[in-house]
């Protein structure tokens, strides 16, 4: 199991996050990579959200032969989630 935390610049990023940040979108973004569910956790009086990647290390720190065994990078990985300007900007709405 993997744990992001991902945190919103202010109240109209969280709101575009709240709308884009899905676990179908999620599971398209790093596909391969996360083999079990996804789930993502508002936490909204901190403009944050928590991602829960089940099957995502390959089996641990013991058992995977991937580089990042214990998933310290999928945070990295995480940042480069593409969310389109237009939706934070107010431009554009689902």
């Amino acid at each position: 199991m993997s744990n992001v935390g991902v945190m919103a610049f202010g109240d109209a990023e969280y709101a575009a996050l709240r709308i884009w940040l899905t676990p179908e979108r999620l599971r398209d973004f790093f596909a391969g990579f996360v083999l079990g569910p996804i789930a993502v956790y508002e936490l909204p009086r901190m403009n944050s959200f928590q991602v829960v990647m089940q099957k995502a290390l390959g089996g641990g720190a013991t058992r995977t032969l991937r580089f990042d065994e214990t998933g310290k990078s999928v945070a990295a990985l995480m940042s480069r989630f593409p969310v389109p300007a237009s939706l934070l900007n107010g431009s554009e709405t689902l």
